[in-house]
C-alpha cells in the first residue's frame, strides 16, 4: 500500500513535535509536584534529594522556575562557629515571607526554595563541589551549565540573615520577594499578661514614684546604667546577641580541638570576645575622661592633679593604640600617626 506525501509530512511533524510535547509535559508534571510539596511545608521550603535535583537539572533551559538551595548538614548543627540552625531558620523565614507577599499569585511559580541534607544527598554535594558550610546556591531559570550559571551567595552576606538572602535573590533573578515578615519578639498573649500585671501593680508603683523611693531616684543606679549602656554601645554586644555571634571558635587545624581562637583575623567576622575586649578598652578611656573632667578638677593639690592627669593620658593612649592595632591586624589597613614636617 502506497503512502501519500501528506501522510509522510504528518508523520515527520509528529516526530519533530514529540520531544517538545514530552518536555512540556515533564516540566508541567514537575511544576505541579513542586507546588504540592511546597503546600505541605509550613514555611514553603521543599526537602530536596538527589533524584529531585536531577529532575530539575534535566529540564532544558529556559526552565519554568528558578531554584534557591540551602545546603544543610545535621552533624554540624552543634558547631557554634558555623551556626547552621540559625541560617536555616533565616532561609525558612525568607521562603515564608515570599509566600505571604504573593498569596495565590502566578509569581509563586517563579522561584522555589529547597533544603538539601548532606547525609541524604552526598552525591549532590559532590556535584556542586562544596568544601564548607553555610552555603546557598541559586539555580536561575536560564541555567544550562551548573558550574558556570549557578550563583553562590557570598559568605559576607550571611550576617544580615533573611534580608541579605532576599537582596541576593532579587539581584540575580527577576523575582520580587517583598518585605521579610519576622515574628514579634513578644506574643500577643505575653503582651496581655504583662499589661495585666502592670495594671495590678500601677497603684503601688505610682505611690512609690510620688514618695521618691524607687530605683529611678537613685543617682548611682543611673551612673551604673550609663556605664552599662556605654559598654554595650562600643563593644557591639547587641549585634552579637541578635546575630548569635560565638564568643570563640575551635581551631580546626588543631587535631584535638583543644585550642580556642578568641581573635579571628578577618574583617567580615568579629567574635564576641573581640567585641568585649574593644568595649573594655573604650570603657577604660571613657571612665578616665569622666574622672578627669568631673573629679580631678576638685583636687586642690596641683602635684596630685598632674600625676593623675599624666596617668590617665598614658593609659588612654595605650588603650586606643591597642584598638588601632587590633583593627590593623584584622583588616590589613594601617592607621599611622601624622607628624608635621617641622617636628621631624
Amino acid at each position: 500500500m502506497a503512502i501519500s506525501p501528506s501522510s509522510v509530512l504528518l508523520i515527520t511533524l509528529l516526530f519533530l513535535l514529540a520531544p517538545i510535547y514530552t518536555h512540556s509535559n515533564s516540566s508541567d508534571d514537575l511544576l505541579s509536584e513542586l507546588i504540592n510539596l511546597r503546600s505541605q511545608s509550613p514555611t514553603g521550603v521543599i526537602h530536596l534529594n538527589d533524584s529531585l535535583l536531577q529532575r530539575i537539572l534535566s529540564i532544558p533551559s529556559p526552565k519554568p522556575f528558578s531554584s534557591l538551595i540551602f545546603f544543610d548538614a545535621k552533624q554540624l548543627h552543634s558547631k557554634p562557629d558555623i551556626n547552621l540552625p540559625a541560617f536555616k531558620r533565616e532561609f525558612s523565614l525568607l521562603s515564608f515571607s515570599f509566600l505571604v507577599n504573593h498569596p495565590k499569585n502566578s509569581n509563586n511559580t517563579h522561584i522555589f526554595f529547597f533544603v538539601i541534607e548532606f547525609q541524604e544527598s552526598q552525591s549532590s554535594f559532590a556535584l556542586f563541589e562544596l568544601k564548607s558550610l553555610p552555603h546557598i546556591r541559586l539555580l536561575p531559570f536560564f541555567l544550562t551549565d551548573l558550574k558556570r550559571d549557578s550563583v553562590p551567595m557570598d559568605a559576607s552576606g550571611y550576617s544580615r540573615g533573611a534580608e541579605s538572602m532576599k537582596e541576593f535573590v532579587e539581584a540575580n533573578v527577576e523575582v520580587n520577594v517583598g518585605p521579610i515578615h519576622r515574628p514579634p519578639a513578644i506574643s500577643k498573649k505575653m503582651m496581655a499578661a504583662i499589661g495585666g500585671v502592670f495594671l495590678i501593680w500601677s497603684p503601688f508603683l505610682v505611690k512609690k514614684i510620688i514618695s521618691g523611693k524607687t530605683l529611678l531616684h537613685d543617682k548611682y543606679m543611673w551612673m551604673t546604667g550609663s556605664i552599662f549602656v556605654y559598654f554595650f554601645s562600643v563593644s557591639g554586644t547587641m549585634h552579637s546577641i541578635i546575630r548569635k555571634v560565638p564568643m570563640y571558635l575551635e581551631d580546626r587545624n588543631d587535631a584535638g580541638n583543644s585550642k580556642m581562637i578568641f581573635f579571628y583575623q578577618a574583617s567580615g567576622m568579629q567574635l564576641g570576645t573581640e567585641g568585649f575586649a574593644v568595649g573594655f578598652l573604650y570603657m577604660v578611656v571613657g571612665l578616665l575622661l569622666a574622672f578627669m573632667t568631673h573629679v580631678l578638677v576638685f583636687v586642690k593639690n596641683r602635684t596630685a592633679q598632674r600625676l593623675f592627669m599624666a596617668f590617665g593620658l598614658i593609659v588612654s593612649f595605650w588603650a586606643v593604640k591597642k584598638v588601632i592595632y587590633l583593627d590593623n591586624w584584622k583588616t590589613g589597613y594601617g592607621v599611622h600617626a601624622y607628624w608635621p614636617s617641622s617636628w621631624m
